[in-house]
């Protein structure tokens, strides 16, 4: 009889505590990765064979570690834009990368925590091209967007070639910044960001 009296006693110990922790869980914060869209501009340079039509990869981040990787960056083509104003030249799916122009891209994927301060574009293919200058635009929250990142030079093929602002420490000699190296990441940590 003890036995049981002390098994219900334990029995109820055990709902008393369960209820208090759905109870209390209702404040704990959720670890749901949430995503995040951005618009990314890119501009060609206008010297002669600075276009190309090979597959161009995009990688940026933040200070957070918050890493994003889009390969064939091409396939999310939006629009071409006019350079010189911000009108839209047509909406007329056209191949990105061309010299003299602006193109945009829209990219979803993990959300930045700090504002995006590293951006490298990898070229896959033979083309030679020179991009001007790149920039990531936070479209949930403009504060998290980059500044522009400038390139005009031809890009190195198959390798990540880019800035990073991140870390930056000043030094009685100068600014000195610290290099990036990145790891190979297993197949399935680099999906094609939708």
């Amino acid at each position: 009889m003890e036995i049981i009296r002390s098994r219900r006693g334990l029995i109820i110990a055990c709902c008393i505590f369960l209820l208090a922790l759905i109870a209390g869980g209702e404040n704990l914060p959720q670890n749901i990765k949430r995503n995040c869209s951005y618009t990314v501009t890119i501009q060609t340079t206008c010297t002669k064979g600075a276009d190309t039509s090979d597959h161009v990869s995009l990688r940026f981040g933040d200070k957070k570690s918050n890493d994003m990787i889009v390969h064939h960056l091409n396939s999310k083509h939006v629009r071409q834009v006019d350079p010189l104003q911000p009108l839209v030249l047509d909406d007329i799916p056209r191949k990105p990368f061309q010299a003299c122009l602006v193109d945009e891209f829209q990219v979803t994927g993990q959300c930045m925590e700090s504002p995006i301060c590293y951006l490298y574009l990898k070229l896959s293919g033979s083309d030679d091209w020179r991009p001007g200058f790149a920039q990531v635009e936070a479209l949930e929250e403009s504060g998290l967007s980059s500044k522009s990142f400038y390139f005009r030079r031809y890009l190195p093929r198959n390798v990540w070639h880019g800035s990073d602002l991140c870390s930056k420490e000043i030094t009685p000699f100068g600014i000195r910044h610290k290099r990036k190296v990145f790891k190979k990441a297993p197949a399935a940590a680099e999906t094609l960001m939708p």
